[in-house]
């Protein structure tokens, strides 16, 4: 989670000093905090590589169809002088990048060799709540892979009306 402060501005806790502690006030702090988190439309962040490929220039149309099979974004490409090779720059989800390597030199005949390394963090495209959007795939799996619920918590389960 990035970008988040919470302010607590009042609590009364009990008189007593052996009732008093983090147990009297973590549990309904704690809904409060995540009923805070979902009416605030969280986002997903995706970890990004910067993808280094140096690929002679006849082959260069299988490294750009690995590229756009992948979700990878073309920054440029440099031609080498007095070589027939170019260097591709492209940045690459690290979640696509598992077997991105073995596809690219079979696209290229073996004569791609990619170099990648992280670059940053980019948000993910689309409404986690939204069923069907790429974030929201990305939640699903997650959740699955924890063992956590299918379905997301709604903001109800969390809202107590005074």
């Amino acid at each position: 989670m990035r970008g988040i402060r919470f302010n607590l501005q009042d609590i009364t806790l009990h008189p007593d000093a052996i009732h008093r502690g983090a147990g009297q006030m973590m549990p309904s702090t704690k809904r409060a905090l995540y009923a805070c988190q979902i009416k605030s439309e969280p986002a997903l962040l995706e970890p990004v590589y910067l993808c280094d490929i140096t690929v002679p220039n006849h082959a260069i149309s299988g490294v750009y169809s690995t590229l756009n099979a992948r979700r990878g974004m073309i920054e440029g490409k440099e031609d080498r002088p007095g070589t027939p090779l170019c260097k591709v720059k492209a940045f690459l989800p690290v979640l696509e990048s598992f077997g991105f390597t073995q596809l690219l030199r079979q696209n290229t005949s073996g004569q791609a060799f990619p170099q990648m390394i992280f670059s940053h963090w980019s948000l993910l495209t689309g409404d986690i709540m939204e069923d069907g959007s790429m974030a929201n795939k990305i939640c699903m799996d997650v959740r699955r892979r924890k063992a956590l619920k299918e379905e997301l918590p709604d903001f109800n389960e969390y809202y107590d009306k005074l």
